[in-house]
């Protein structure tokens, strides 16, 4: 990457990437890409304010943009941005849904952003997603109307689909549509399902902007966040335009960038292969991450490259600085042969905490150390974070009310009592229509289901119920997939945890690729109390980033690798099998429609596969962690 600045009213700097068909600006964290958008944002608004003017902008849903919209009202309520000159358009709408119903985005939107400023409510557009069907054209036409009456969009905010969509404009969307009414692809209602608590609940149909009318706006500006966007951010800004891939499309317009974190941004020639764009200085890292590169490209293991492997792929000028060949690959065989390590916490007693986001989290993605830690000796404990209650089905409640029902019948036990809570219980899920939020009598079942389940779990793991730690977060307690940010209440509950265990080491989740977005906000309230600690004077344990429930570790990044035996491997299984509300269909899958169980053997193997395939040790199966040493997440 160069070191170009973004330009904007913004104070903060971003670099800009080499090689791209399109402005990409990468951020160190989240939260400075969200101050850098909310500045520029607040810069047009100050700027038309100060002319008596209206600033027109036009905003997405979904979760990408909520950390522009915390900043923007910061500077609402510290620094007196004035909101009542801007109006605000919705770039799309659901049809058919309630207008009470949590998904509406304009409700969405205006929970998280509206409710907290000052823009007037007569300068705010959303599509209407219930008009009668026979009146949606006419209600386009009218939207395109307002848009153009108010002197067209000065800047656009947008995100980005898997597939490449902005708003719900999909693959294949005419370039120059106008507001419309769009079927949505079975992948996109896949990727929402999160939202509406199953994919049944999902609209068929939304509302959106065109293409035309996006590339009609003066500034747009694409954000894009997570591993999960790395590919179809890199397909947008790289490959040939195509209405294969709307944000494509962007590329035409005269001011139009797109905003990336390091994760978003991972897939992009100049971030995975910078030599492949000119000089670059050859770090360990970089050596190791093209050696293996190499690799992969010729099919071979590490000791039989030769040189004519490096001159073919581009790499005379690795050859030059650190060659020959033989010396190049031997030590990067060595570097990856000290990543493999039987015990990950030593051969001493240590005490071991692990961190884990939802209350299945840590078996399923470190199940094979966690038995490794316990069979070594360690004093393991783990901290589920969060009760996980929203990932449970109705129907496992319903079982459970009739189990308990049924149980107190038997045994003569406050039948009266029993039958007031069974029925209660069964009345409230009786009301609930799809996508709504559980009552808390329903939230309190599932969040017991997720209790007993990871009790059960952690006993095949051979961890005493003594060291399980339940920390009911208070972030995660909304009853609704939108989480709270974190809060000092949250770091504070594991900075408690952490200095009444004093543990050696912690592994904390660093799979961010979560569809609801917990693993991220978990994996902040640890290090803001790690951070803390440090800050105090404290000691700062080890602290050990795992994967495993949604992707695992790129091979160049693996640090500690601990091999699995078959027979280990199957007592994970049997750990997550314990899992009982999780199997089969789980609530929220995301993409991969793969079972847990069957996605944590699955990577372990491949992981084990990876390392022979560069000609290391052939084992059975692998799980994979990295060092935190500060790095933002």
């Amino acid at each position: 990457m160069s070191a170009t600045v973004l330009s904007s009213a913004s104070t903060l700097s971003a670099k800009r990437v080499r090689g791209t068909s399109v402005p990409c600006y990468v951020f160190d964290t989240h939260e400075e890409l969200a101050r850098c958008v909310a500045q520029t944002v607040a810069a047009l608004i100050r700027q038309r304010n100060s002319f008596g003017q209206k600033a027109v902008l036009a905003f997405p849903s979904g979760s990408t943009p909520q950390g522009v919209y915390r900043e923007l009202i910061r500077l609402h309520r510290e620094e007196g941005l004035d909101f009542s000159n801007v109006i605000l358009f919705g770039v799309e709408e659901f049809y058919g849904l309630r207008p009470d119903q949590l998904q509406t985005l304009r409700r969405q939107i205006q929970r998280r952003f509206l409710d907290h400023v000052n823009v007037p409510p007569e300068n705010v557009f959303f599509p209407d997603g219930t008009v009668p069907p026979e009146q949606v054209e006419e209600h386009c036409r009218w939207y395109e109307e307002q848009i153009q009456r108010a002197g067209g969009i000065d800047l656009l905010l947008l995100g980005i689909g898997r597939d490449g969509r902005i708003g719900f404009n999909e693959p294949y969307s005419p370039p120059n549509g106008r507001t419309q009414l769009v079927t949505l692809d079975p992948g996109t209602r896949a990727d929402l399902a999160n939202q509406f608590f199953g994919k049944e609940n999902v609209p068929t149909q939304a509302i959106t902007m065109g293409l035309g009318t996006m590339l009609e706006a003066r500034k747009i500006m694409l954000l894009a966040l997570g591993e999960h966007k790395a590919q179809v951010v890199r397909r947008a800004a790289e490959e040939p335009m195509s209405e294969k891939v709307p944000a494509s499309l962007l590329r035409q317009h005269p001011d139009a960038s797109f905003l990336l974190d390091q994760a978003a941004a991972a897939a992009l020639s100049a971030v995975a292969t910078p030599w492949k764009l000119g000089p670059v200085e050859w770090t360990d890292a970089l050596v190791k991450r093209a050696v293996l590169w190499l690799c992969q490209q010729t099919g071979k293991a590490l000791l039989k490259l030769d040189e004519d492997d490096f001159r073919c792929h581009g790499l005379h000028q690795l050859l030059r600085a650190r060659g020959p060949a033989a010396h190049l690959a031997q030590q990067v065989f060595q570097w990856m042969m000290d990543t493999i390590t039987y015990h990950p916490a030593g051969t001493q007693p240590r005490r071991v905490l692990i961190f884990s986001p939802h209350p299945d989290d840590d078996v399923i993605s470190m199940g094979g150390t966690f038995i490794r830690l316990v069979q070594d000796g360690h004093e393991v404990h783990v901290a589920y974070m969060t009760s996980g209650n929203i990932a449970v089905f109705d129907h496992d409640v319903q079982r459970l009310v009739d189990l308990v029902a049924e149980f107190n019948r038997r045994f003569g036990i406050d039948q009266e009592k029993s039958v007031e809570f069974e029925q209660r219980v069964l009345d409230h899920l009786a009301r609930k229509r799809p996508g709504e939020p559980d009552h808390p009598d329903v939230q309190k079942i599932k969040e017991l289901i997720r209790w007993s389940e990871a009790k059960a779990a952690a006993a095949v793991c051979g961890c005493p119920e003594q060291q399980l730690h339940f920390l009911d977060m208070p972030f995660y307690k909304t009853g609704e997939v939108d989480k709270k940010p974190i809060g000092p209440e949250d770091v504070q509950i594991v900075k408690e945890l952490m200095e009444s265990i004093r543990p050696h080491q912690v592994y904390i989740a660093g799979d961010l690729s979560d569809p609801h977005g917990t693993h991220r906000l978990c994996a902040q309230a640890i290090i803001a109390a790690l951070e803390q600690m440090e800050q105090e004077g404290q000691q700062v344990p080890e602290a050990l980033l795992y994967r495993g429930a949604w992707q695992e570790w790129p091979l160049h990044q693996i640090e500690i690798a601990v091999p699995l035996s078959p027979q280990e491997l199957e007592q994970k299984k049997a750990a997550i099998f314990r899992h009982e509300s999780q199997k089969d269909t789980a609530p929220f899958p995301g993409t991969d429609t793969r079972e847990f169980w069957q996605r944590a053997e699955d990577r372990n193997r491949h992981t084990a596969e990876c390392y022979n395939r560069i000609g290391l040790p052939e084992f059975y199966a692998m799980e994979a962690f990295v060092r935190w040493r500060g790095q933002p997440l």
